[in-house]
């Protein structure tokens, strides 16, 4: 249906369009911020409320309810909010492949703990996308690529550096 969209739209939507797919920076307008400020900032500071709740879901259910958390309802607030906050990021950029992948697993052994905090996965993953819109902007100087396409080169990339690692472990 994408592809068929594309190719009847005018010229311009669809290349538009086609580097939306990709998942792209280079197009993004103040305005198209701020309106995606206005949806995230809301949702960012009802996920921050919800943070000692999260905590405790990591204990497990038994031990969450016993503190007093409704896990049911907590966890399904956290899940619409992650849905929103990621629908509203991907509406303005795009799919930008592995960042959410690659940011937790990168924080982890950054962070040295079992488990990861929001805030660190949150920090690398901006720090990704920060790197690879760098080199999406100067790898091929004057032309600009789509920043999805480096993510996926150094997400597969760091897709294969783990599994090596996972093999020398056995």
């Amino acid at each position: 249906m994408n592809t068929w969209i594309i190719l009847n739209a005018d010229l311009r939507i669809a290349m538009l369009a086609s580097a939306w797919g990709a998942g792209s920076l280079n197009v993004i307008t103040a305005e198209q911020v701020a309106i995606a400020a206005c949806v995230i900032v809301p949702i960012g500071i009802a996920v921050a409320t919800l943070a000692d709740r999260m905590h405790l879901l990591e204990l497990g259910d038994d031990t969450a309810s016993a503190l007093g958390v409704r896990t049911g309802g907590t966890r399904l607030t956290l899940i619409v909010l992650g849905v929103c906050l990621t629908a509203a990021v991907t509406a303005m950029a795009g799919p930008i492949a592995f960042i959410s992948l690659a940011a937790p697993q990168i924080a982890r052994r950054l962070t040295g703990s079992a488990s990861v905090t929001l805030t660190a996965s949150a920090s690398v993953g901006a720090l990704l996308l920060v790197c690879s819109d760098v080199l999406a902007q100067r790898l091929f100087a004057p032309t600009q690529i789509p920043v999805g396409i480096v993510t996926v080169c150094l997400g597969g990339l760091y897709l294969v550096w783990l599994l090596i690692q996972e093999a020398r472990k056995r």
